[in-house]
């Protein structure tokens, strides 16, 4: 079976999407078919920008690809970051200023609940599906854990004491917003016999 592109050149995110395939798949990223322009994200939607990288890709390449967008939504924050997670403290797409950003934004308040979300767009055979995963959680007072990317030092997963930080891949990979949505692409990837 020939690899899935995944429109992405986050090496965590290619990483991540192997192991909750589980070996069923290869995954490769953007780097492997020499994809080296920065793909539109030009949506106020996290569907529509997750669809919006898959057509450029299947247009650009002619392959079958997937892609995805992911947002923290804050219910303190009306939603924010959401749909300008990665870009929340600025274009430099700075993981260490987005968190303390939002740490800030938070000190007044009492609610932290937050949810993360991840859409996947996936184009094959000319056609388009998509996934949604959703972990719901809280927002920490601090960072804690050196694990995962993003978010995840300061996001603690409803039912659990520790960060998505803490975690190893596979456990975060079985409760994550972005694990639930990969495993609703590999079993309709296997029902298909990609």
């Amino acid at each position: 079976m020939p690899p899935i592109v995944f429109a992405t050149r986050n090496a965590n995110k290619v990483k991540e999407a192997n192991a909750a395939l589980d070996g069923a798949f290869e995954v490769i990223g953007l780097d492997a078919i020499g994809c080296k322009e920065e793909l539109p994200e030009t949506s106020p939607t996290i569907e529509g920008n997750a669809l919006e990288k898959a057509r450029y890709v299947h247009q650009h390449f002619q392959v079958d690809c997937f892609s995805e967008d992911t947002g923290l939504e804050v219910e303190a924050l009306d939603g924010a970051p959401g749909v300008y997670s990665a870009r929340y403290a600025g274009p430099e797409n700075d993981a260490e200023a987005n968190m303390n950003l939002l740490l800030r934004n938070l000190d007044d308040k009492d609610n932290r609940n937050a949810r993360f979300r991840t859409v996947i767009a996936l184009i094959i055979g000319g056609r388009e599906f998509t996934f949604e995963g959703i972990a719901y959680g809280q927002i920490t007072l601090q960072k804690e854990g050196a694990g995962g990317f993003g978010y995840d030092p300061i996001f603690m997963p409803r039912g659990y004491n520790r960060t998505f930080a803490q975690m190893s891949v596979g456990e975060k990979n079985a409760i994550s917003h972005r694990g639930q949505a990969v495993a609703q692409l590999k079993a309709f990837l296997l029902e298909r016999a990609y």
